[in-house]
């Protein structure tokens, strides 16, 4: 057993009082009245030394004798020789005991007796008790083991009796074991550093570019694409690439250097984009599995992975690790790359579940804007002319649209809209729910007519969310799509004769797509105007469409005050709302949209409150994507039309907020 440091103590002492009784016979010498003082002191100083050592050296023998009488001999024994270094600590700290193992594998200096515990482990000592902790001693870890056998009754004697009444008194202690973890911690590590994920990569306009390259253009698209990624992959040790068809390719990596890709934002985004042909640049979508116990079930993640990051308008990295999702780049405007054989099936899909359906609910999502009542009033209406009962479930006093739903109405619709609560009723196991404008379960119009209904389909255009709906037989999601009326118009052409509209149905359709493009400016294709077409020979009348975007002097008078009161942060005008007012949904989009007209600005911001939520509205002209954005507030929506909603944080707070998103989203995407 190690000797207690008091022995070493002493030595000191003794030291210290023979130069006391050295300074006093020089003093002697020198000044001897001085003598007759100082010798005597030195005397007396020297004999209470004694007397403290010996108490010393008394108590911390009844110490340790008390921690070695809740032991048998054989059991001192085993502690004094056991394998695991221990030491037993004082509770205020100080270590009283080590043993052998410990002073030969744990200790970096000659003596620790007396030292405190948390200068060695720089842990407080309580800590060890309530769990495990892990310290670094030297060039080894430790897992640090602690326990509290109780008090230790010391026991005196004599020469003690008459300072504690002759009684025994009790001192708390501590054993830690330290057990070595440094092999463990390094394997740990490497294995870590070694586990293998899944990266998908598939070339996000690889029909586009084959359509309109010569075929040596094609041989130099796809060598560049190759070596490109090739080289990509032998920068990492222990990786390969390989490509599985003409736009897709497998890879394999270690997660030591996912970290590197990770940090460098997948910078392969940006390389790859430098390739072009015919003034269009190569993109890819990459999905990532992260974290499983299986390569199979890496390769599974990867995939759903990549369909995130394809249903969010591609040009993006997404990682899954378990159920969360990260995401990497998405700022270039995509390309549209949509097929009408996609709409064929998707229609004739959808033809089928309606005819085994005893009704179809049509429902948008909460406030339901003109786009979502105008793709629900064209499904319906269609559904009802080839002879099936279909309704729209909408809140018909909390919604942005209610002269469309009057407009509708006049048509001899007079029944088509009904409140959830009377469509609750009416669900039946063979209820068939189309959701439209919306995929994510937190936003449709009502939670408990989508979670009765056994058979769901969804029809949106927006950038996938995490949260979306899982339990859809027919997903049809278009990111690249100008609207959710647009793609309505296509299905509707494909789902047979009988299934036909009115000129008013095909205005209100019309008027969606107007909404979310902007009249036309903004997120239109080909496709949006072969269907503003096909609308228009149905009957569609431009003039009574734009008069549903027509404001009252108010509600001018409102939209022109929020814009006054906008300032400039980085090529975005953020502008707050002072006021209330019940149309303030349509009136502050009207004013983000209005902020886009001033020179010099990327994107608009309006904040405004309502029933105590912060909302955001967010518009663009492509340069920034404000769906990132509105993203990390919790939000979404698209490249240049996007909101959010904050629950209880105050204006201001909801504005820095709003201006920290900015800041990332430029610091990294810029």
């Amino acid at each position: 057993m190690k000797r207690p440091r008091v022995w070493n103590i002493r030595g000191h002492m003794v030291i210290l009082a023979g130069i006391c009784l050295i300074l006093a016979a020089v003093t002697w010498f020198i000044q001897p009245v001085a003598a007759y003082i100082l010798i005597p002191c030195a005397l007396a100083y020297g004999v209470y030394i004694l007397v403290r050592l010996r108490g010393l050296n008394r108590h911390l023998r009844g110490m340790l004798a008390g921690i070695a009488s809740q032991l048998d001999p054989a059991q001192q024994e085993l502690i004094e020789h056991f394998p695991i270094p221990c030491i037993a600590v004082s509770a205020s700290r100080e270590i009283l005991w080590y043993s052998e193992s410990f002073q030969q594998e744990v200790l970096v200096k000659k003596e620790l007796i007396g030292e405190y515990i948390d200068q060695l482990t720089g842990t407080q000592l309580e800590e060890f008790c309530q769990k495990d902790e892990s310290v670094r001693i030297g060039e080894r870890s430790y897992r640090v083991r602690g326990m509290h056998p109780g008090d230790v009754t010391v026991p005196m004697n004599a020469e003690d009796t008459h300072a504690n009444d002759g009684k025994r008194h009790s001192e708390d202690f501590y054993l830690l074991y330290f057990i070595d973890v440094t092999e463990m911690e390094r394997d740990a590590t490497l294995y870590r550093e070694t586990r293998p994920s899944v990266m998908l990569i598939v070339l996000d306009n690889y029909n586009e570019l084959m359509q309109k390259a010569k075929e040596s253009e094609k041989s130099r698209i796809l060598s560049a694409v190759d070596s490109l990624l090739e080289d990509f992959s032998n920068r990492m040790t222990n990786s390969f690439i390989k490509r599985y068809d003409g736009e897709q390719f497998l890879m394999v990596v270690e997660e030591q250097h996912l970290e590197k890709i990770i940090q460098s934002r997948f910078s392969l985004l940006d390389d790859i984009r430098k390739i072009e042909s015919g003034g269009l640049s190569v993109t890819l979508s990459i999905g990532i599995g992260r974290g499983e116990k299986t390569l199979a079930e890496s390769e599974a993640s990867a995939r759903q992975a990549l369909d995130m990051a394809l249903g969010r308008g591609g040009d993006q990295a997404a990682i899954k690790t378990g159920t969360l999702y990260e995401f990497y780049g998405g700022v270039s405007k995509g390309v549209e790359k949509r097929t009408k054989v996609k709409s064929r099936m998707v229609a004739n899909a959808l033809s089928e579940l309606i005819e085994n359906a005893d009704k179809v609910l049509v429902m948008g999502h909460k406030f339901g804007d003109l786009d979502c009542v105008g793709a629900s009033a064209g499904m319906a209406t269609a559904i009802r002319a080839s002879g099936k009962k279909a309704y729209i479930v909408i809140d018909r006093e909390k919604n942005l649209s209610k002269t469309l739903i009057e407009m509708v109405k006049s048509d001899g619709n007079h029944d088509l809209f009904i409140d959830p609560d009377e469509a609750l009723f009416s669900i039946t196991p063979h209820t068939l729910l189309i959701v439209c404008d919306t995929h994510t379960r937190n936003l449709v119009e009502s939670q408990q007519v989508y979670e009765r209904c056994k058979t769901v389909v969804v029809i949106d255009h927006h950038r996938k969310m995490v949260n979306h709906i899982e339990n859809a037989v027919i997903f049809y999601h278009e990111p690249y799509a100008s609207s959710a009326s647009e793609m309505v118009t296509e299905l509707i052409q494909y789902m047979g004769e009988d299934c036909t509209i009115t000129s008013v149905v095909a205005q209100a359709l019309l008027a969606g797509i107007m909404l979310d493009t902007r009249s036309f400016a903004m997120r239109t294709g080909v496709r949006t105007f072969e269907a503003a077409a096909y609308l228009r020979r149905i009957g569609a009348d431009t003039v009574v469409v734009r008069k549903m975007f027509s404001n009252t002097m108010d509600s001018y008078q409102r939209k022109s005050r929020i814009v006054s009161n906008a300032q400039i942060y980085r090529k975005c005008a953020v502008a707050q709302s002072d006021f209330s007012s019940d149309d303030m949904r349509v009136v502050a989009p009207q004013a983000a949209d209005e902020l886009l007209s001033i020179d010099e600005v990327d994107a608009s911001f309006v904040l405004y409150e309502t029933s105590g939520v912060i909302n955001i509205s967010a518009r663009s002209m492509g340069l920034i994507n404000v769906q990132l954005i509105m993203e990390k507030m919790g939000g979404g929506g698209h490249q240049t039309m996007a909101a959010t909603q904050l629950r209880g944080v105050e204006m201001e707070k909801a504005k820095q907020l709003l201006f920290e998103s900015i800041d990332d989203y430029y610091t990294t995407h810029t």
